[in-house]
């Protein structure tokens, strides 16, 4: 189970880390990339982008290093709400169903950490 939980967490932080550095720092190419972010402020953007960064050091860096091992579910969980926001706050209601299988394997893999990781903390 442990090697499965890092397989995810890797691809994960992967994701999220790709992802959230671009929409950190290159909003110009966001927008021509990504449709949901033509209707949002620079702010937004990068909000949405640090958290993701943030997420993608939670799935890593407490379990490799053993210090507040407890975050890498709590950041599992994280992402599992933006994905959720991305499918029925931006995705859904525009009609973009190209994407929303990619945001259900990022859900699924967020999920799949968050309980896996809770529960090799708690036992």
């Amino acid at each position: 189970m442990n090697i499965a939980l890092w397989i995810a967490q890797v691809l994960l932080a992967g994701m999220y880390g790709m992802a959230g550095s671009m929409k950190t720092m290159q909003i110009a190419k966001v927008r021509e990339m990504m449709s949901w972010s033509k209707g949002r402020s620079d702010n937004y953007v990068r909000f949405v982008g640090t958290s993701e960064l943030l997420g993608a050091l939670g799935m890593i860096l407490p379990v490799l290093t053993g210090i507040l091992a407890w975050l890498t579910p709590v950041a599992a969980l994280g992402l599992s709400i933006i994905q959720l926001l991305a499918i029925f706050q931006e995705h859904l209601p525009k009609k973009e169903y190209n994407v929303i299988p990619m945001n259900i394997v990022l859900l699924a893999l967020s999920v799949f950490v968050a309980i896996g990781r809770w529960y090799l903390f708690t036992n």
